[in-house]
């Protein structure tokens, strides 16, 4: 499983704004634990069972 940033640049950055504005947590949780920090805990659970698509936010993608 490879993990890609979204491609669409314009989208990316305006995510890696708000990461930054929200410490590092995903700007679509409204919980802040360290199962929301990006990459979250889903997103990775994701990825180690093999599962493509992208996270919350969107701004990575697992693809096969």
């Amino acid at each position: 499983m490879k993990i890609i940033q979204n491609p669409d640049t314009e989208y990316a950055e305006e995510i890696k704004r708000r990461l930054r504005e929200n410490n590092g947590y995903c700007p679509c949780s409204i919980v802040k634990n360290e199962d929301t920090k990006c990459r979250c805990k889903e997103f990775r659970n994701q990825v180690e069972n093999s599962k493509a698509g992208e996270c919350h936010c969107g701004l990575w993608i697992a693809v096969d």
